[in-house]
């Protein structure tokens, strides 16, 4: 047996996971609006839904809780289809622009343990904004990753990123999502992500 701790302790509990990281079980999913209308007027749709999709595949592979919410869907279009079917439930209609609002999502977070919510979506400026800053005010832990969000106009997008980091959001990517949520190469669901994380984007 050798004497020296650091090479006898468990090196997976040795130090301590972040707080600050994503782990499956604790996490939401959330897709803001990402509906046809909506996507067809933005720049960089075909790369938003791409990672929103990568997100959905991981989520399902790893067992993270996931949701959407669609805005007037009346007049702007249901969900996109390469999404929309991969949803576990139907996605949420709402007239407020934050989709903090939908009551019946946020109330069985707390009795499920869930206290880290992934925002992705459109507007970046608009309804992520809103979203993301309500659920900063609750006390939830909000990531956004700045792949799978976006703005018709660079300027919203970018200017909207600096004000969520200012308000305590974490800027993060869709890869760096995926593989916090999955943890180790020793995960069963790891050659899943490494699949997705080897795709070509759009």
């Amino acid at each position: 047996m050798n004497d020296d701790p650091l090479i006898d302790a468990p090196r997976d509990r040795f130090v301590p996971r972040s707080p600050e990281l994503l782990t499956a079980d604790a996490s939401l999913l959330l897709l803001v609006d990402l509906q046809e209308r909506l996507l067809g007027v933005q720049p960089r749709a075909g790369e938003i839904v791409w990672n929103s999709r990568r997100l959905l595949d991981a989520a399902s592979a790893l067992g993270v809780r996931t949701a959407a919410t669609e805005q007037y869907p009346e007049k702007l279009g249901a969900t996109v289809p390469e999404l929309r079917e991969r949803l576990a439930e139907a996605p949420l209609t709402k007239l407020e622009f934050s989709a903090a609002g939908c009551d019946e999502l946020w109330a069985a977070l707390p009795d499920a343990g869930i206290d880290r919510v992934v925002v992705c979506g459109i507007e970046s400026h608009v309804c992520v904004s809103q979203t993301v800053l309500d659920l900063l005010a609750a006390a939830y832990r909000v990531y956004v990753p700045v792949d799978a969000a976006g703005s018709r106009f660079a300027s919203d997008h970018e200017t909207a990123l600096r004000r969520l980091e200012g308000a305590g959001a974490v800027l993060t990517t869709t890869e760096a999502v995926m593989f916090e949520w999955c943890q180790s190469a020793a995960a069963p669901a790891f050659k899943r992500i490494s699949a997705l994380a080897k795709e070509t984007s759009p």
